[in-house]
């Protein structure tokens, strides 16, 4: 059986946390940890520490969902939501529905 070389992106969507920390980089783009850390605790009550949240912000990396952008010493994060196009390649909504 062939790897699923997409793997990375279905293992990066399939957690809850990392689905909400790529809700609010669509909300704001370009956080750093410390204010993603701030906006998770304050508006999902998710109580994480910033290393876990650090390694969530890996696996998207992995995955190509998240880029960084070093400026002096702050490390922005920035969605790129490309890599979830083989979802809809996948499995596509315009699908004709089978007649019966």
């Amino acid at each position: 059986m062939p790897v699923d070389a997409d793997g990375d992106v279905f293992k990066a969507i399939g957690d809850a946390t990392r689905r909400i920390i790529l809700d609010e980089l669509t909300d704001r783009d370009g956080q750093t940890l410390f204010e993603l850390c701030g906006r998770l605790t304050m508006k999902h009550g998710l109580a994480s520490s910033r290393q876990a949240i650090s390694q969530h912000l890996t696996v998207l990396e992995q995955a190509g969902l998240v880029h960084t952008r070093r400026q002096g010493r702050f490390k922005f994060h920035h969605i790129d939501t490309s890599p979830l196009r083989v979802i809809v390649e996948r499995w596509p909504i315009d699908r004709e529905e089978p007649k019966s």
